[in-house]
């Protein structure tokens, strides 16, 4: 079936009898076909969460009249919930420093149809990937930071969420943005920013993981997607891969397949995101692949 007026509803709220069966009921005598769903019980929090993707069948009320209509089973189980319109891309700006392979594999994803994502910008605090945004139509902002000041920071930062604001944004995606976002920034863009972290975590956390690994001679590299919070690495972690290593490479093997790596975490958790996969669950996620 056509996915162009299809729905994700995803939800979570106090674990209890009856969810499924009143969120089914509801899009049974909506006149709706549920074309996939997922659920799950936290047995050590209580919590339950559900994501549905469905489609209406004879008629189109709106997503306005839809999210109206199930307001009030909603609050009779106390729902954290979001309903939106499958046709309907988010909008993602990404920001970047000087390393661009995760820019550079977002890009190509995206002009592929493979993230089902629009980028109305690009941010960087360096000029070296002006040619590539240009490249693929993208308006580059160039926002560096001359000084290592707390106001330059700030005006920097206000800059950030001028475009962030001025594009309607849903996602900003940290393709090794090599700057830290103050406490303030993190606050704004709770939930809907996401960061990758050249580093298998909670290991290697810090500067150059790829030689502290080869100092302590792994045998497993790796890269992580998480949430963006205040605590720096320690955001709700979405998506981990790893790829085996060995002793006969060299800090500069490891960092090259740690890149490959890092390019296919982010774009799995990108796309998680954009698909309204994931559910915040505490310090965690559900995802629901």
């Amino acid at each position: 079936m056509s996915t162009e007026h299809s729905f994700y509803l995803k939800l979570s709220c106090p674990d209890r009898p009856g969810i499924v069966h009143a969120v089914s009921g509801f899009l049974f005598n909506l006149g709706a076909n549920i074309l996939d769903s997922a659920q799950f019980g936290d047995s050590r929090t209580g919590e339950f969460f559900m994501r549905v993707h469905f489609q209406e069948v004879g008629g189109d009320p709106g997503i306005d009249a839809l999210r109206q209509s199930f307001t009030d089973l909603a609050d009779d189980f106390g729902m954290r919930w979001e309903l939106h319109d499958a046709s309907v891309k988010p909008r993602v700006v990404i920001m970047v420093s000087k390393i661009g392979h995760c820019l550079n594999d977002l890009l190509f994803r995206y002009r592929t149809g493979q993230l089902p994502i629009e980028i109305p910008a690009i941010i960087s605090n360096h000029k070296d990937f002006y040619q590539l945004a240009a490249s693929y139509d993208i308006p580059f902002h160039h926002l560096p930071l001359l000084k290592a000041t707390p106001e330059a920071k700030a005006a920097q930062e206000a800059r950030v969420m001028e475009i962030v604001d001025q594009h309607d944004t849903d996602l900003v995606v940290l393709a090794r943005y090599m700057q830290i976002l103050s406490p303030e920034l993190c606050a704004k863009l709770s939930g809907r920013a996401i960061n990758i972290h050249h580093s298998f975590l909670p290991s290697f956390k810090g500067a150059k993981p790829y030689y502290q690994a080869f100092d302590r001679g792994v045998k497993l590299i790796g890269a992580t997607a998480h949430y963006v919070t205040s605590d720096l690495d320690e955001g709700p972690i979405i998506e981990q891969e790893v790829e085996r290593v060995d002793h006969n490479m060299t800090p500069d093997q490891l960092t090259a397949i740690g890149r490959d790596v890092e390019c296919v975490t982010l774009a799995r958790a990108v796309k998680w995101h954009a698909e309204h996969r994931i559910l915040l669950n505490g310090h965690k996620t559900v995802v629901f692949r």
